[in-house]
Parts: C-alpha cells; sequence; structure tokens
C-alpha cells in the first residue's frame, strides 16, 4: 500500500508549534515516501469547535508549505461512527453504562484510597435486561465503552525504536460514546483510519495508552493496523507544555512577527533530533534529511531566541524571488534586497531601511559638525559603487587624523541615524551624493 499518513487537528484553537512539528513530521515522513497526507479536522466537539479555527489551521499549513492530498471533517462522517457503533454491539464489543460522571468519579477515588489503580470494574456489564430498563426508567442514558480483550498488546514504534507493550487489563474500557450520543475521538479516529487507508500514525506521545486500545478497535472492525510513532513532546524554553487553549506559540502570532515559514520548518524538523539546526530554503532539503531513526527519546524544548537567531540566518541567503511581492510597495528591488538582507532579522525591517536611504533617518544630534561638514567636502562625485566608500573614508581619515571607530561611527549615524545595520559600503549608493551631503551638514 502507498504511504498515507494523517494529521488531524481539533479546531478548538490555533495551532501552536507543537501542533505544527507533527504536521511537519508527517508531510516529511510521506513526501520522502512519495507517499499521501490527508488533512482530517475533528471536529466532533460541537461546543468548542469553530469555523475560525478551523480556518486559521489551513492557513498555517499553508504558510508552511504543508499541502495536502483529501481532506476530511468528522462533522461530516457521523454516519460512518454510527454504522461503526452498531458493529460493535451487536457483536458485543460495546455495552451500555448507566452511571454518572459522579458516581464514576466516586468510585475513582474509592479506588485510590484502597491504593489501587483508577480502572473501570465494569459493572455495567453484569446489568441484565431488567435492570437496564429499570435505570432508563429513571432517565438514566447509557454512554457506551469498549470491551477490551484484557490481554497483551504490542507494536514496534518507529519513533521509540523498540517493541512497546500494554497490558490492556490495566487500563479502562474507553467511552466511545456519550450519553448524548456524539463518539470520542477514540471511535472516530480509528473509523477515519481504516476507510483513509492511513498506513502511518505519527503523532505525539501521549497517545500511547490510546494506542493499544485502538489496535483492539481496529481489530474488532476488521480493519489493517497502520505503523505507529510516539514523538517526545515539545516543551517551551522553561520546560512547560504547550497548549491550543492558551495560545501557546501560536503560528499565526509568528507569522504576525515576521517569521519565515522555512525558519520555523527548519528548526521543528531538528528538534528532538541528532541532527545541527540549519536553515534550508526548502522542504525538499528537509525531505532528504528527514529520518524517524533521528529522533530521541529526550524532550526537545522550543526557544524562540533560538528561532529569532535561525530566521535573520535565512534571511542572510533568501532569493529576491521569495520576498519580491511583499517588498513591492517599498519598490525594493534586487539590488537593495541583496544589500540589506545580511543585517536584518525580518523581511519587513528592508523597507525601513529604504526609508532610510531615500527619505532619511531621524537624525541624533551631531557630536561633531565640523568633522561631519568635512567629511561632506570630501564627497566624491558620482556615480557611486560598492568601492565608493572606502576610498571616501580613506581620504576622510588622511584629512582628519581619525581611524576607526571616531571615524566610522559619526559617519553611519549621520548617514542613517543607526549605529548599525547594513553595511556602508552597500548602503551608500542607495544613499546618493546629495542626500549623503544635506545629512552630514545638517
Amino acid at each position: 500500500m502507498p504511504v498515507t499518513v494523517r494529521f488531524a487537528p481539533s479546531p478548538t484553537g490555533l495551532l501552536h508549534v507543537g501542533n505544527a512539528r507533527i504536521a511537519l513530521v508527517n508531510w516529511l515522513f510521506a513526501r520522502a515516501q512519495g507517499g499521501r497526507v490527508i488533512l482530517r479536522l475533528d471536529d466532533t466537539d460541537r461546543e468548542r469547535s469553530r469555523p475560525e479555527f478551523a480556518a486559521a489551521i489551513e492557513d498555517d499549513l499553508v504558510w508552511l508549505g504543508l499541502d495536502w492530498d483529501a481532506k476530511f471533517r468528522q462533522s461530516d462522517r457521523l454516519e460512518r461512527y454510527r454504522a461503526a457503533a452498531e458493529r460493535l454491539r451487536e457483536s458485543g464489543r460495546l455495552y451500555p453504562c448507566y452511571e454518572t460522571a459522579a458516581e464514576l468519579d466516586l468510585k475513582r477515588k474509592h479506588q485510590l484510597a484502597n491504593h489501587r489503580p483508577p480502572v473501570y470494574d465494569r459493572t455495567a456489564l453484569a446489568l441484565g435486561p431488567a435492570e437496564r430498563a429499570r435505570l432508563e426508567a429513571e432517565g438514566r442514558t447509557p454512554h457506551w465503552r469498549f470491551k477490551l480483550g484484557q490481554g497483551r498488546v504490542a507494536w514496534n514504534d518507529l519513533a521509540r525504536h523498540h517493541a512497546i507493550e500494554i497490558d490492556t487489563a490495566s487500563v479502562s474500557d474507553p467511552v466511545l460514546v456519550r450519553e448524548d450520543g456524539n463518539f470520542l475521538y477514540t471511535l472516530s479516529s480509528v473509523v477515519d483510519d481504516i476507510e483513509m487507508g492511513v498506513t502511518h500514525i505519527l503523532r505525539g506521545e501521549d497517545h500511547i495508552t490510546n494506542t493499544a486500545a485502538q489496535i483492539e478497535i481496529i481489530a474488532a472492525l476488521g480493519g489493517r493496523v497502520p505503523d505507529f510513532a510516539h514523538l517526545s513532546l515539545l516543551a517551551d524554553a522553561e520546560g512547560k507544555g504547550l497548549s491550543k487553549r492558551l495560545g501557546s506559540l501560536s503560528l499565526g502570532e509568528m507569522r504576525a512577527n515576521g517569521i519565515e515559514p522555512m525558519a520555523l520548518n527548519s528548526l521543528l524538523a531538528k528538534l528532538g533530533t541528532v541532527d545541527a539546526v540549519e536553515p534550508r530554503l526548502g522542504l525538499r532539503d528537509l525531505m532528504a534529511e528527514f529520518d524517524l531513526a533521528k529522533f530521541s527519546h529526550a524532550t526537545p524544548h522550543f526557544d524562540p531566541q533560538e528561532l529569532a537567531r535561525l530566521n535573520a540566518r535565512l534571511l542572510h541567503h533568501l532569493p529576491f524571488e521569495s520576498v519580491r511581492d511583499r517588498l513591492a510597495r517599498a519598490d525594493i528591488d534586487e539590488p537593495f534586497w541583496r544589500a540589506v538582507r545580511g543585517n536584518i532579522h525580518r523581511v519587513l525591517e528592508a523597507e525601513e531601511w529604504k526609508y532610510i536611504c531615500t527619505v532619511g533617518p531621524s537624525l541624533p544630534a551631531p557630536d561633531d559638525p565640523a568633522f561631519l561638514a568635512q567629511a561632506g567636502d570630501l564627497l566624491p562625485p558620482e556615480p557611486w559603487n560598492e568601492t565608493t566608500w572606502s576610498a571616501w573614508t580613506q581620504a576622510v581619515k588622511a584629512t582628519s587624523g581619525r581611524s576607526g571607530k571616531a571615524l566610522f561611527k559619526p559617519l553611519r549615524l549621520a548617514l542613517t541615524g543607526r549605529e548599525h545595520g547594513p553595511e556602508m559600503a552597500a548602503l551608500l549608493p542607495f544613499i546618493g551624493r546629495a542626500r549623503a551631503l544635506q545629512r552630514l551638514t545638517a
């Protein structure tokens, strides 16, 4: 079967970098093998799912360059889940339970107080038809649990690099259908994975326990069990977990702050691996380097400062074609982009430098107007090129006797209003003689 993966976010919040990392790993794994990528919106939580979050998820993926071959919404597939649930009922694997949330909580507390694991005790399996009818007559509506085999379920985890085995007798029979008839992730996800031909499920390690139950449900529905890979969860720089609902490190915020998508991709593809993090200009470069065997079990930390540094390094090599449209309003051409890209941290900083060169900076009061006027008298005639700065400053040095910081700092400040920035040799031709003279004598 062709490799087929799925990225299945819930549209209950904005994507954060942890979600993006899972999406990227799935995409790289599938595309490197000529496989398919499915985008599935797990939107069965009617209370928290929002269309604006669904739209934002798609926008974020497009921004990252992660395309997909098919898209599904679980809310459009409810009949498929009903049919699967009915099959499980008929086979005796899905059974009704009538305990309330408060009663279940009391059971768990009692088990913990007696030093027993808080595993559902399967009381509902002992109920006969008359007892179930009595409970329903009282107004109780059942939720439905999947009856686990209470045996050992094992799989070879592609990201943990060893076999994982879970005894399903140690976990509660999972609820697949709520009292209100809504389907939980464990059922809907399995049905979708079977029917969409998913061959590999790459996700976070928080799903490891779910995997054993899902393997049993897949078998009960007659499906093919996919391969699994569970990656260590991403933490922030302080070691805290990330949350969509809290807006932790959201992609929308990063995009608004001028982060380049390939800077983020370059970092996320390497976090948790043995590879050094280097800026890559395209996803194909990351595909060629991708290997699940490189991922370790350690918790990777996402540091925004590391991303900012990587973003600046990426800009140093970013071709003009990739930024042309974003800089069109400032009438920035390729020579100017090449002049400034080595000393900026965000693309739009190029607009600031174009303004400085062609309109003018907010100039500080000159420390030595006589020196600046002398330097103005030594400005060579145009045309200017990248050798003009060196020739001019050599002449100023010879006349004034200044050198080093005492020579270069006041000239840069007078011409740009900044102590640091792109090389003056590259900027001076864009400032031009008339503007340079005016700034030196202002």
